[in-house]
């Protein structure tokens, strides 16, 4: 598809966008030296391999050897074609894009783009309702009781629906917004029975859903009165899926990578009212547990989450649950704790915000405090079954913390709660610990015999393999050096397939381009796996000018490899000849054998 757009507009979308500023809006980056490094969003990790290069505007992780330009980026990311890729960026770079001879490809992009409109439309519309008609008033009173602010109303751009059947089919109609896209987008029903249309969304207080970008995507409407569901959401369409939205992403943004922190809230009401006190970290999942696609985002933005959700038995399951899911994320956790039956919403109207601040979100326990409550639950602790249960579920999550500090504090909390034994309780916690390691490995390993770890190989490179790279990075990073490197080989090749075909693109690739450019090199190459193996190279620590000398180093390396295959080869005719006693061919190898060492 990339050949639809002409190479020059390929180049101008580039050249108006910045790799970490693309990059930074899914990867919390953080400058070391001359590049960026980050959590790579295409593996799980807890230590940052994932480097971005403003210099060069190229990716790599070192970890997983993922790597490309801003194009690459997004396609893998995002699982999109070059062209998406394309069209996202010019739009973030304001440039200019008309793409011919898409036909069917264009029709999905229009119809996606007519979906957002509609619901932008619309965001606009519900929310002038609330605030500026008489219609809508009854609705506005109604948030106002509730504790709503007209800041909070405004930020959130709550809006309201009429009590209409058909008002928002005849309103997007008129603006040649058709029928069945509007439908296949979930703001308007078909009826079966005579296939007339009406709305989805009658007399309820709207709230729109946001992408991480911005853009409005989906509705929730409340009900003002006692009509059911309470709450009715936008089906999941082509723009919208609960699973990988997060609630006020979009404006927590900027808190959450400045603080490195989030709160975690059930639903969009108590993030509401949660900012109304102060709190602009809160994010929300759309009525739906935790899934990868949410973690993967909070793993992009942030260090540490507080979970804040209802207290009642729904609420602290589910935030066992949250916390149990997120611990897999690398994250430190607390859960926040209101008394019994009380919501963040409810609390903050009941005790203000300074309170919910102090008490409730700066009160937060530690993941570990909170299992401590969580196993609580259910039991009679005056029973001798129960405590000895209780104690056993303790130190079984005791021994998946990964800090000894933790365990020893924790052991020692549970050896003071129930007058017990340290000793016999950390006995008890490695015996679970090792239990566990069986399990994962399937080797049994000694508990009264120090762990013994064996050093891996150091996993280094021959000679000539590391020639060949150093010389592609020069290459790469001059053109002249790309030429020379030619000629001294004299029509002999590298002797990695991958390496050698690196050069065939990038001598092409010189000829069409007086000066090198790693990210426009990497649009030109056609192999999704030599994208990644020259975004490694590019990342390579190499002298600012190659010497003759280190020149010629490096290709007496890689000339010299196939010089030493051939001495293996003489040396095994020669004990060959040996063992059938053929002296005079044995001695005459060994010449050839000396010959070609000198040569070396």
């Amino acid at each position: 598809m990339a050949d639809r757009i002409a190479e020059e507009k390929i180049n101008q979308i580039r050249q108006a966008v910045d790799i970490v500023e693309v990059i930074s809006d899914y990867v919390q980056l953080k400058k070391q030296g001359r590049n960026y490094f980050g959590l790579c969003p295409f593996h799980g990790e807890s230590t940052p391999s994932f480097s971005v290069s403003s210099d060069k505007q190229i990716f790599h992780c070192f970890g997983c050897g993922a790597g490309g330009n801003v194009f690459s980026f997004l396609m893998e990311l995002e699982g999109i074609s070059f062209q998406e890729a394309a069209i996202k960026l010019a739009a973030k770079g304001n440039t200019p894009l008309e793409i011919s001879g898409m036909r069917g490809e264009q029709k999905v992009s229009n119809e996606i783009q007519a979906f957002l409109d509609a619901h932008e439309l619309l965001r606009k519309f519900y929310h002038h309702l609330l605030v500026n008609t008489k219609e809508g008033q009854h609705a506005l009173e109604y948030l106002l009781g509730r504790g709503f602010t007209r800041e909070s109303i405004d930020k959130f751009q709550i809006g309201y629906s009429l009590n209409s059947w058909d008002y928002v089919y005849k309103f997007l109609s008129k603006r040649e917004f058709s029928p069945e896209w509007l439908e296949k987008a979930g703001l308007i029903i078909k009826r079966e029975r005579d296939g007339t249309y009406f709305d989805r969304f009658r007399d309820r207080i709207m709230f729109p859903i946001f992408d991480r970008n911005g853009k409005t995507i989906a509705f929730s409407g409340r009900a003002l009165g006692g009509d059911e569901p309470k709450y009715l959401n936008s089906p999941e369409t082509a723009i919208f899926n609960k699973s990988k939205i997060l609630y006020n992403y979009h404006l927590a943004k900027p808190s959450l990578k400045k603080m490195q922190h989030a709160i975690l809230f059930e639903g969009f009401a108590d993030v509401i009212a949660a900012d109304r006190s102060g709190v602009e970290n809160g994010i929300a999942t759309m009525g739906t547990s935790l899934t990868d696609e949410h973690i993967t985002l909070l793993r992009q933005t942030v260090q540490s989450i507080t979970i804040c959700y209802d207290s009642d038995k729904a609420g602290i399951e589910a935030a066992f649950r949250a916390g149990n899911h997120l611990n897999d994320g690398v994250f430190q956790i607390k859960v926040a704790m209101m008394p019994d039956g009380m919501d963040p919403d409810d609390y903050i109207k009941k005790y203000g915000p300074e309170k919910f601040r102090n008490e409730v979100i700066d009160a937060s326990l530690t993941w570990m405090a909170f299992k401590f409550l969580y196993f609580r639950r259910r039991k009679n602790l005056q029973r001798e079954g129960d405590r000895l249960a209780y104690i056993d579920e303790i130190i079984q999550e005791i021994s998946k913390l990964t800090k000894a500090v933790e365990k020893d504090h924790y052991l020692r909390q549970l050896a003071a709660e129930f007058s017990l034994s340290l000793d016999a309780l950390k006995q008890q916690q490695q015996q679970i610990f090792f239990a566990e390691k069986r399990k994962s490995t399937g080797k049994i390993q000694p508990v009264n015999k120090p762990l013994i770890i064996v050093k891996q190989e150091s996993g280094l490179k021959p000679k000539h393999y590391t020639a060949e790279r150093r010389l592609l990075a020069h290459m790469l990073k001059t053109r002249d050096v790309a030429y020379k490197v030619q000629d001294l080989l004299q029509g002999n090749t590298f002797n990695y397939d991958e390496h050698q075909a690196i050069i065939t693109y990038l001598l092409g690739f010189y000829e069409d381009h007086f000066e090198p450019d790693s990210s426009a090199f990497l649009t030109y190459i056609q192999d999704d796996n030599l994208r990644r193996l020259v975004a490694n190279i590019e990342m390579m620590a190499i002298n600012d000018e190659l010497s003759t000398q280190e020149l010629t180093d490096y290709i007496k390396q890689v000339l010299n490899y196939q010089k030493l295959l051939m001495i293996k080869e003489k040396v095994v005719e020669q004990k060959e000849a040996e063992r059938r006693s053929d002296f005079n061919k044995a001695a005459v190898i060994g010449i050839e054998i000396i010959q070609l060492r000198k040569s070396l």
